[in-house]
């Protein structure tokens, strides 16, 4: 009886998350006049809304921006919190500690505190409409640096020695070595790291301006609130699907390394 009422809950929590998503693509599908009746499944399929969307907005050109600067984002963030989260857990030097309560202390701090000071930074650098103002500032992040480090000290340190003694540099150790048995770990930082850079919609609106640069997100919510959507809850409906179809999609192809990962690095110290 236990079980069964554990499983009814779980069954209950997931509908009530899944019915929004479920209830916006079948109302993308539908006619504008059938959207107010709240009906989950569309009477007749219409792929109306979309062609709308797809004439009004250059979803293709936003859609590669999206992807190029997220991958790039994701990559970076890859390699570089990786470095550090891997001089924290295995290397010894002088501030070690300092440097992670000050990175724990980053975490804390909203993005709007940094926003003035990053925006001028991207104007003295003359990277105002360009993708560097969208990529560099995301290079690095505390989150990353903390799920590497504390993915990283589960590796036996006799593995790291014995790798030492064969001759090989840090460098070589990180990348040849650990990445290949912290998999979960790689995939729950990149998943993180590519939705959040893929939602991003302040950041792109105040430091992109040209159409041509624009991101998916920043271009459907200017398109939704803009008025160039008319007032047409449909077509807003199949722009918000479209967005957020790509990280449902990869969110639910690695989702066993994200429940993996997240596991392991929440049971150690």
């Amino acid at each position: 009886m236990k079980k069964t009422l554990i499983y009814l809950l779980l069954i209950t929590g997931a509908i009530v998350f899944v019915y929004p998503f479920i209830w916006m693509l079948g109302a993308s599908l539908s006619s504008e006049s059938e959207i107010s009746k709240l009906v989950l499944f569309p009477s007749s399929v219409s792929l109306n809304n979309y062609s709308q969307v797809i004439d009004k907005i250059p979803v293709g050109r936003s859609l590669f921006n999206s992807l190029l600067v997220s991958f790039i984002i994701t990559a970076g963030v890859l390699v570089f919190g990786s470095m550090v989260g891997y001089a924290l857990s295995h290397l010894e030097f002088k501030g070690k500690k300092l440097l992670f309560y000050i990175i724990i202390f980053t975490m804390t701090l909203p993005f709007q505190i940094t926003l003035i000071p990053q925006y001028i930074l991207m104007v003295e650098f003359s990277w105002v409409d360009t993708y560097l103002a969208l990529i560099i500032p995301f290079f690095l992040n505390g989150l990353s640096i903390i799920m590497f480090n504390q993915y990283f000290k589960s590796i036996p340190r006799d593995l790291i020695d014995a790798a030492r003694i064969d001759g090989c540099n840090e460098f070589v150790i990180l990348f040849r070595i650990l990445w290949p048995n912290s998999l979960p770990a790689i995939i729950t930082v990149g998943i993180i790291t590519f939705m959040t850079s893929w939602n991003d919609v302040l950041w792109p609106i105040i430091v992109i301006r040209n159409g041509h640069l624009m991101t998916m997100p920043q271009l459907i919510t200017l398109f939704a609130v803009g008025g160039r959507a008319e007032s047409q809850l449909g077509v807003k409906l199949a722009a918000a699907t479209m967005l957020a179809l790509p990280v449902i999609a990869a969110y639910a192809f690695f989702q066993k390394y994200f429940i993996q990962s997240m596991a392991s690095t929440g049971m150690k110290d």
